[in-house]
């Protein structure tokens, strides 16, 4: 489904299309999160009580539940979502666009045909050898919203967000039964308007909300409601001639701004490439500014918070009468399980690990015959490392296995427990090099009467360069008042 409001049209391809297509496998990755979970089967107790991500129900029903503060003791599903945003304006008569996408739910139902030719529903249908089950599916659906920035400055927008209902009937067997599959019309509608923060900068705060206007009626169960509401429910916000800005890590100049950025039941981050500014992903499960799909990850399992080998190998080590169930709940399940089934040999092995991003430590000195260094992850690359005999500078002093300090945890960031230690004289008992690059100084503190047993353990405490002063060996430090006992 896609919608395009009054004065707008699909037309050509937008750079703004191009740029949500190159962020929908993220975006359906939070669109299916959690919607059928490992083992995949309808008797399974984790997919009993479902849709827990981005619904908003009506609001009647949703209002019947309890207040809609987040945390609060009777709180329930929402009936709206409100995204806030920054964008800088980099074209001339800019165009915002808006994709709202969701699931709607459909319920499945399986009959038996009777004797006198009529049907009666049934939890479980079996024909043909094949099993078919009564759950509740869903729909994916999309609306479309393009506008003028000059019109959202007049004042706020309203679009219609909808999805229609429907029917279908299959039959299964030899005429033993059907399986209908029914979905309810949905009414909402999108909000957005737009407003001037700073003219110099060409900044402006995009304020989009969507609210589920359908009926459920306050004494209907979730399950009913559910049959009204938006589940899952995303924003995508792009358009022409934007820039948006992170909210995450504003610039400098902008931080107040964002800092009055109000969010409802959504979080909105950066998508796409890093270093882009062209999309927001607003999303009701919690994210960092361009979030990816693991280019190793061969299809969705429904819970990208799982590592794909795990649960593959899990789905792998089903019993054939779990597949059966599997394949009876869901037709997404049975894709997986298909996937798994068939899944060669050197796909599987590109799910056992992966690493990106990493570098050779600056500090670590060159390889013989002046080579490059070895990379921490390869064999070889811990060669020459002694955390007993390493050394690093402080205050131009150098620190080793041995040394005397005092610690001074930084303020913003040090470790609460650390923060009791400041001002205690420490021994140095190892130079740790992390992944990173960094140094750790491992110290036990020196007039703890059991810093030798937790030496013998290996039990320290550790804190970095910047966090310490060096002592010299006859220096008397005065316990602090506030830390004797």
């Amino acid at each position: 489904m896609a919608q395009h409001p009054a004065g707008t049209a699909a037309g050509p391809a937008r750079p703004a299309d191009a740029a949500f297509e190159r962020v929908r496998p993220v975006a359906d990755a939070v669109l299916y999160e959690g919607y059928l979970l490992y083992p995949y089967r309808r008797s399974s107790g984790k997919n009993r009580v479902r849709w827990q991500f981005g619904v908003l129900a009506p609001r009647d029903w949703a209002e019947a539940q309890g207040p809609e503060v987040p945390g609060v003791a009777g709180a329930c599903d929402a009936w709206r979502q409100r995204t806030e945003c920054l964008v800088r304006v980099t074209g001339p008569d800019p165009v915002v666009r808006v994709r709202v996408r969701f699931l709607q739910v459909q319920r499945k139902r399986v009959e038996r045909r009777t004797e006198t030719g009529g049907h009666v529903a049934v939890e479980a249908l079996e024909t043909d050898g094949a099993v078919h089950l009564a759950f509740d599916e869903a729909v994916p659906q999309e609306c479309e919203i393009a506008v003028r920035m000059h019109d959202l400055l007049v004042g706020e927008r309203e679009f219609p967000v909808a999805a229609p209902g429907g029917a279908t009937t299959e039959r299964v067997g030899a005429d033993a039964g059907r399986v209908v599959r029914e979905r309810l019309p949905l009414r909402a509608r999108a909000l957005l308007r737009a407003e001037e923060l700073d003219g110099a900068r060409g900044l402006f705060r995009l304020r989009l909300s969507t609210e589920n206007t359908g009926a459920a009626g306050p004494l209907a169960t979730r399950e009913e409601a559910l049959r009204h509401a938006l589940v899952a429910t995303h924003t995508l916000l792009g358009g022409d001639g934007l820039c948006f800005l992170s909210l995450l890590d504003p610039p400098r100049w902008a931080r107040a701004h964002a800092g009055r950025c109000r969010n409802l039941h959504t979080f909105p981050v950066l998508a796409g490439e890093p270093g882009s500014c062209d999309v927001v992903l607003s999303s009701p499960i919690i994210l960092s500014d361009h979030p990816q799909v693991a280019p190793e990850s061969p299809g969705d399992l429904h819970d990208a918070a799982e590592i794909d080998e795990i649960l593959t190998l899990r789905t792998m080590l089903l019993t054939d009468e779990e597949k059966r169930e599997a394949r009876a709940t869901d037709r997404r399940a049975a894709a997986i399980l298909d996937r798994v089934e068939t899944m060669p040999p050197e796909v599987f092995g590109r799910l056992h690990g992966a690493i990106r991003s990493l570098a050779p430590r600056p500090a670590r000195p060159a390889g013989e015959g002046g080579q490059e260094p070895v990379p921490w992850w390869q064999d070889g690359g811990d060669d020459g490392l002694c955390p007993a005999t390493d050394s690093t500078l402080v205050d131009g002093v150098t620190v080793t296995a041995g040394s005397r300090v005092l610690l001074a945890p930084r303020g913003r960031g040090a470790d609460a427990q650390d923060m009791f230690l400041e001002g205690r004289a420490a021994v140095v008992a190892a130079v740790f090099h992390d992944v990173d690059g960094g140094v750790q100084l491992a110290v036990t503190v020196e007039d703890d009467p059991a810093a030798e047993l937790h030496g013998w353990y290996g039990r320290f405490h550790y804190f970095r360069p910047d966090e310490v002063r060096p002592l010299s060996a006859d220096t008397n430090v005065q316990r602090p008042r506030e830390a004797r006992t």
